[in-house]
């Protein structure tokens, strides 16, 4: 794995600020309710949480975007909320951010989604979700369609942020492929594993290696294996890169004409590995759109992944944090 300079790393990170990313997919509302633990319950054998405090942030593809933001990109976001208090809690807590919304719109028939967290000790002790994964009417898909076609132009790169909650779909993927391509604009999609049939022509795609065995229907249980789902997905995709993350292992890159890649993992303690695949992608094309090639925008989006799988719960990257780990992993930082 080559080393680079820390003025080269820090070099890409300044670039973020000038970069202007859409970010569309599905819009959830992350809620957080934090207590300790000290009994189990006489009704059930479940814990009985005291509950200390509680909270909400921005999920799913506005997770995406709060880690552009706060990187100091500028981004907008693209999707469908409800018309309820959780739609409104999401935009204002999106606006403060200074991610614009424009691009959001409400379906009064459909609950802004909702996954509500009990963490007690640094432990997530569990999940409730409030969704409707049914598929976007067609009306706001064509008004999605409509607002990307009027933006893409204007923007330095399009992320898809996939988790199959019913935004999309062939027919609006293929739209987005076309229009961005049209305009020499990167497309990044983090995928979701039933789906893959959908992203032909993307510029990148990050699944992570339980995604990727799934979508090429074969266990990734050795390098050979790896390897051989990687160069599948590149040739069946027809993607200029294949960023293949793989958990505690890494990362490998895949490219047209190249031999793949491996990028060894550099996080120090694991606490919550929620949000990590929002941060590699994030960063990742904030690199790209900044000109760096695929293997120096992997090495700085593990580095981000490394930061926030050592916070608990869904987190992002502050721009301090991502240079001082750069620095650290150049050794002196010297340039």
């Amino acid at each position: 794995m080559k080393r680079y300079k820390y003025s080269t790393l820090a070099n890409v990170v300044k670039k973020f600020k000038k970069k202007k990313i859409i970010v569309m997919g599905d819009l959830l509302l992350d809620q957080f309710i934090w207590g300790e633990v000290s009994r189990i319950s006489p009704e059930a054998p479940v814990p009985v949480v005291w509950v200390k405090r509680e909270g909400f942030m921005p999920g799913g593809a506005c997770n995406v975007a709060s880690n552009i933001a706060r990187l100091g990109g500028e981004v907008s976001l693209v999707g469908v909320v409800g018309k309820d208090e959780k739609a409104d809690i999401l935009k204002d807590s999106l606006t403060k951010e200074g991610i614009m919304t424009d691009g959001i719109i409400a379906d009064e028939k459909r609950p802004t989604i909702l996954k509500t967290r009990v963490i007690a000790h640094q432990q997530q002790v569990v999940r409730i979700d409030r969704e409707d994964v049914n598929q976007v009417p067609d009306k706001y898909h064509k008004a999605i369609q409509n607002y990307l076609k009027d933006n893409i132009r204007h923007a330095d790169g399009v992320i898809i942020e996939d988790y199959g909650k019913g935004l999309i779909t062939p027919s609006l993927l293929s739209m987005v492929v076309k229009e961005a391509k049209k305009h020499g604009k990167i497309i990044a999609v983090d995928p979701k594993e039933s789906h893959f049939s959908y992203y032909k022509g993307v510029s990148v795609i990050t699944p992570n290696h339980h995604e990727a065995a799934k979508a090429v229907g074969f266990s990734i249980n050795s390098k050979e294996t790896l390897i051989r789902a990687g160069e599948k997905l590149l040739k069946e995709l027809k993607a200029n890169v294949i960023l293949l993350t793989l958990g505690e292992n890494g990362m490998m890159v895949f490219e047209k004409n190249r031999p793949p890649r491996k990028i060894p993992t550099l996080a120090q303690e694991v606490f919550d590995v929620s949000g990590a695949g929002d941060t590699v992608v994030a960063v990742y094309t904030l690199c790209a759109a900044g000109g760096a090639s695929p293997i120096l925008a992997a090495h700085i989006a593990n580095c981000a992944a490394g930061i926030v799988v050592g916070k608990v719960g869904v987190a992002i990257v502050e721009p301090k944090e991502l240079l001082n780990r750069l620095k650290r992993e150049t050794g002196k930082g010297n340039s």
